[in-house]
């Protein structure tokens, strides 16, 4: 499930196009949704356009004492 500040919406694509997303999100090792996000991110910089950056998600087990 996605983190709620996440927008959801279906995408559809042509299947040579999705191949190829997960070849190079396969050799960039991340998953096809955060390689979408990843070039729409570049498309836009290249355009102009500034998106702030996503909070980065934390990862691992959280210090004693921390809630999440």
């Amino acid at each position: 499930m996605p983190p709620p500040n996440r927008k959801a919406f279906p995408l559809r694509l042509d299947p040579t196009l999705y191949e190829a997303l997960e070849r190079a999100a396969a050799r960039d090792l991340r998953s096809v949704n955060a390689q979408v996000e990843v070039l729409l991110r570049e498309a836009l910089a290249r355009r102009g356009m500034k998106v702030a950056e996503p909070e980065p998600v934390r990862r691992g087990r959280p210090a004693k004492g921390e809630s999440r």
